[in-house]
């Protein structure tokens, strides 16, 4: 059953990495960017959105039929209704398939709504989306207080990371507007939401880290420096990507942006950097995906 455990890593990495970006951007769009920009920004991201959307139904879709095949008999179980119902509502990771059901379900239903109210619901559906990862794989090994504790944990942890990196497209629509020679009313807004940004970001990147932290005091009882185990030498490389996009981060806010009066070079290679964090967290996302498959010790 190689193939469904790799199909089923497919899932999960579509299903991390597009409820992230479209919980970080639409968070941002709605917490940091003021009207009507927002409004203009999200009709913008129309395609990217239709492109998240779709990805995440093609995971739910196939999670649960990987699911009763890999916990069943092969492949035959994967399309048998009694073996389907079972894995559904039998199981924690029926519990989750249902949650990441309702959410699409919200998350489709929000094309219908007037844009506001869709942004809200497609705010709501990625949160549930994300909250829903808890509910499986190692934030499910506790009993008790304590694996409620580490599912809260966890929750905070992916809410925290997709409020970073989801919120990078929608920075980069925003650099454009800082060009010499633009209008003094676009420039002005821009350079406050980019301070916006900012700010949040500190308080982000701090709780990513901490929680991060957390889990793996959880999950290991410490930090991962058993390298024997894959598990823990892919945490260990996903830190140093984390650690990669900090420094980059910082760079950017204090070395690129105050420079932005000064040299005209600097916007160009601010957006190069930003798309530099973005590549970044697509492999960070990877991780995540792969990490919620394996045995960590």
């Amino acid at each position: 059953m190689s193939g469904a455990v790799a199909l089923l890593g497919l899932c999960r990495l579509l299903l991390d990495g597009a409820a992230l970006l479209l919980w970080g951007m639409t968070l941002m769009l709605l917490v940091l960017v003021p009207q009507p920009l927002r409004d203009a920004l999200w009709q913008r991201l129309a395609l990217c959105r239709r492109v998240l959307c779709t990805l995440i139904l093609l995971a739910v879709v196939g999670t649960l039929p990987l699911q009763a095949a890999i916990l069943g008999e092969g492949w035959p179980d994967a399309l048998r209704m009694q073996m389907l119902a079972a894995v559904a509502n039998g199981t924690s990771i029926g519990t989750a398939w249902w949650c990441q059901l309702s959410a699409l379900v919200l998350l489709l239903a929000a094309g219908l709504f007037r844009i506001t109210l869709a942004q809200r619901a497609s705010l709501l559906a990625s949160a549930i989306l994300l909250a829903g990862l808890s509910l499986t794989g190692h934030a499910a090994m506790h009993q008790g207080w304590p694996g409620l504790l580490h599912q809260a944990n966890d929750v905070l942890h992916v809410w925290a990371v997709g409020a970073w990196v989801g919120a990078l497209p929608v920075v980069l629509l925003v650099l454009p507007r800082l060009q010499r020679g633009g209008p003094a009313a676009e420039t002005a807004q821009a350079v406050t939401i980019l301070r916006r940004f900012s700010t949040a970001g500190h308080g982000v990147v701090a709780l990513v880290w901490l929680t991060g932290l957390v889990n793996s005091c959880f999950i290991l009882g410490g930090l991962p420096l058993d390298w024997s185990f894959a598990y823990q030498r892919l945490l260990a490389l996903k830190c140093v990507l984390v650690g990669a996009m900090v420094l980059v981060a910082l760079f950017n806010r204090y070395g690129l942006v105050p420079a932005l009066r000064r040299q005209p070079r600097a916007l160009a290679l601010l957006a190069r950097l930003t798309w530099l964090e973005i590549l970044l967290s697509l492999l960070v996302m990877a991780l995540l995906a792969w990490l919620g498959m394996l045995q960590p010790d």
